[in-house]
């Protein structure tokens, strides 16, 4: 049945409607739990631990960053409980796209797409300008120098690989867009292959970070470790500074008025989680793959949950050793981790990260990529965008001109837009989501507590609440940076427009129209949508 009115923006899709489109998909189901597990570290361990924890160690946090790992991980936790209880009862493609077109209606459903284009699409561009960083370092050692103007977005600074002064301005970051092209066109020959090549890159990334734990141990000097939380800059005035709770009262209201400080103290733990948050993008990736897992109800939450266990002790292993070899201050570098192995005498360990850094950015970049693309064929399905992004390639079963068309725009963004701005979009966007999933699941369970759910979230409502209470909290911390805030508004309120102008009008849904495997056909007297 037809919506109309303002029902239009609130139709939802039921669940039982959800499992017919998945029992009738074109996509080949090949990944076990095992081929999940590695997507979710195939997409985790990335820039977050290869780039990002120097810099936010050195601008924010100090050795305190493993407190802003343990921050961060715990938000992630809580917000993986809820992935994993809507991926094991909804095992489609579409991730929080599609649970949420399950709760909230179709308008939420949209707004989600936007916000999973800032975490996935703009995410791989973070990546990839990542990515270009280890590899321009690795062809300099081996006397290949790209130029400068070719290794840095127009406006970035380009600085020298061993003194750190600035060398020239960049104008274009040629190696990033070369790399989202090489993974678009994996992707494009198809997910089997996919998924086998990122089995071995991670084999090889975690292999490296495994081993730069456990050969940097026994050159950590302890006495970096203190202060574990720095003075905030500028400090408290002699004889004033509060209590370690009224130092976080402090924080917290300085993220409601947006007037945090974020260099230190416990301001700069926060600050320090809200951009090492990036790190952990990509465990929620696994939920992107339903349509094409052998058994979503148990492989998904395994997937979920052990990839984000196994990420979080890496993460907070790393980060301790790192600022035990260099000093914070010194670790604003675009690859810290080399930097410490160059540090402690390992030239060809150094080496050896480089390499694992470029591997490892690879398969992020392919995670996310093949997340984005997913994403947009559900999307294209439900006709919320043109039905081009959902044509499935004869010979590889892969929604191949949704795959090239996400690839130009990646490859666009990567080439011409900063890291840093890149990182906080996307953070911005994953949060934002991240709440909505978190809200997800408690309406469901009011909503429709017969639906069967394999895996539930443990301590509910609580867990869910807390999740939704952190991610505000450091999305707070993002928003009060203005070209930031400025951007993801603009950016909102510009897809809202698209969806009254275009995706309102062509909804399959709001038409009454069910979405099957191999066409589209109007429902039978009694269909199931909400």
């Amino acid at each position: 049945m037809a919506k109309s009115g303002i029902g239009r923006l609130f139709a939802r899709k039921s669940v039982e409607q959800m499992h017919a489109e998945f029992e009738h998909g074109e996509l080949k189901r090949t990944l076990n739990a095992t081929n999940l597990v590695l997507l979710g570290i195939g997409c985790i361990i990335g820039t977050g631990i290869f780039v990002l924890t120097g810099r936010a160690a050195a601008q924010f946090a100090g050795p305190g960053i493993m407190i802003s790992f343990v921050i961060t991980g715990t938000l992630c936790a809580l917000v993986a409980l809820s992935y994993a209880e809507l991926a094991s009862a909804i095992p489609v493609s579409g991730s929080a796209y599609s649970y949420s077109y399950a709760s909230m209606g179709e308008i939420v459903a949209w707004i989600m797409g936007l916000l999973l284009v800032l975490e996935y699409g703009l995410a791989a561009s973070t990546v990839a300008a990542g990515w270009s960083g280890y590899m321009a370092s690795l062809l300099h050692d081996v006397g290949l120098d790209i130029p400068a103007a070719l290794r840095g977005a127009p406006g970035t600074e380009v600085t020298d690989f061993t003194t750190g002064a600035v060398v020239g301005m960049g104008s274009m970051n040629l190696p990033a867009i070369l790399a989202i092209a090489a993974v678009t066109g994996l992707l494009v020959l198809g997910v089997s292959e996919s998924a086998r090549v990122n089995n071995v890159v991670v084999a090889i990334k975690v292999t490296v970070v495994v081993a730069f734990i456990v050969i940097g141990a026994f050159f950590v000097n302890t006495d970096l470790w203190s202060p574990l939380i720095p003075p905030r800059q500028p400090p408290y005035p002699a004889g004033e500074t509060p209590t370690i709770w009224g130092q976080i009262g402090e924080s917290l209201w300085g993220l409601v008025t947006g007037q945090s400080n974020g260099q230190y103290g416990v301001g700069g733990l926060i600050a320090g989680a809200a951009r090492i948050f990036f790190a952990y993008i990509g465990f929620e990736a696994v939920s992107t793959a339903g349509a094409e897992s052998k058994n979503p109800s148990r492989d998904m939450p395994i997937g979920i949950i052990g990839s984000l266990l196994v990420c979080t002790i890496l993460y907070i292993a790393t980060s301790a050793v790192l600022v035990g070899i260099v000093p914070y201050t010194d670790l604003n570098d675009p690859a810290p981790i080399a930097k410490a192995v160059n540090q402690i005498g390992l030239p060809w360990f150094a080496a050896l990260v480089k390499i694992g850094a470029i591997c490892g950015l690879s398969s992020v970049m392919l995670v996310l990529l093949y997340g984005q693309t997913r994403i947009f064929y559900t999307m294209a399905r439900d006709g919320l965008i043109p039905s081009m992004f959902a044509t499935v390639h004869p010979k590889f079963k892969t929604p191949w001109i949704n795959t090239l068309l996400v690839g130009v725009l990646a490859c666009g963004f990567a080439g011409f837009m900063g890291l840093d701005a890149l990182a906080d979009l996307t953070n911005v966007g994953t949060l934002v989501a991240f709440a909505l999933v978190c809200a997800t699941v408690i309406y469901l369970r009011f909503a429709r507590p017969e639906i069967r759910r394999p895996f539930k979230t443990p301590l509910f409502p609580l867990t869910p609440a807390l999740g939704i209470v952190m991610c505000l909290l450091l999305l707070l911390q993002l928003m009060s940076i203005e070209v930031t805030r400025h951007f993801f508004l603009y950016y909102l309120a510009g897809g809202i427009v698209l969806y009254f102008v275009y995706g309102m009008w062509n909804s399959k849904l709001a038409k009454g129209i069910v979405v099957t495997g191999h066409e589209d056909v109007l429902p039978p007297p009694n269909p199931k949508i909400t």
